[in-house]
């Protein structure tokens, strides 16, 4: 049994918003044993985890963290909801944040496109895994700077968090995301165009975010190497 069955155990409990005493009497055990379970402690059996998705109203799936939809069901890629395409598409309270928003959504799809192109599943899936963990950090930080969140939400310990856990794994996946693009060059394999010319006619519209997120990043990054040489 893995850490995601505990974690999701205890987090529908605190959800269902009830006592760890009450849950193991309406499951027909030892609040001493959904303890351990809760925590890692001990696994239990099969007749347990039905009777606790029944308790719960979730499939045995979502218990065991096999998928994120609480029915059991996967969502395909074009099941997604697509933000994007709704008509009036402006984070409320905040024009800067839909500004910024649409920059790298748009820059996104153009590398994902190119990407696509390629057809490098190992370079896809590691541009995928590195953004995710770009995203995870900021949206971490974000949840737990407001002091009085529940951080059992997420499956990987503060400690090792903060720690840069998440980072080292940006590094990782950065890693394998060029050692499989320089392997597909090794192999001959086919890049699309990615001059100037050809970027403004495949993607218009959408190659100006990326032109200005090169833009904007190489400003910023040029500036601090800058000041670092003025430090010294």
């Amino acid at each position: 049994m893995n850490s995601d069955f505990s974690r999701c155990l205890s987090l529908l409990r605190q959800e269902k918003g009830i006592s760890q005493r009450a849950a193991a009497r309406d499951l027909g055990i030892s609040q001493a044993l959904l303890s351990h379970y809760e925590n890692g402690v001990r696994e239990p059996g099969l007749a347990f985890v039905t009777r606790a998705c029944s308790y719960y109203n979730v499939s045995a799936d979502f218990l065991l963290g096999r998928t994120l939809n609480r029915d059991g069901t996967t969502i395909a890629a074009e099941e997604l909801y697509d933000y994007s395409t709704e008509k009036d598409n402006v984070l409320h309270g905040s024009i800067l944040a839909t500004l910024n928003k649409k920059l790298l959504v748009n820059s996104i799809g153009v590398l994902f496109d190119l990407l696509g192109k390629t057809g490098k599943k190992e370079a896809i899936n590691a541009a995928a895994d590195y953004l995710g963990a770009a995203i995870y950090k900021l949206f971490r930080h974000l949840y737990r700077a407001d002091g009085t969140q529940n951080e059992d939400f997420f499956s990987v310990p503060v400690r090792q968090f903060l720690a840069g856990i998440p980072s080292a794994d940006m590094i990782c996946t950065e890693a394998e995301y060029v050692e499989a693009l320089a392997g597909h060059a090794k192999e001959k394999g086919k890049f699309p165009p990615m001059n100037n010319d050809a970027l403004m006619e495949n993607y218009p519209g959408l190659y100006q975010s990326l032109l200005q997120i090169i833009h904007t990043t190489g400003e910023r990054v040029n500036c601090r190497g800058n000041a670092r040489k003025e430090g010294r």
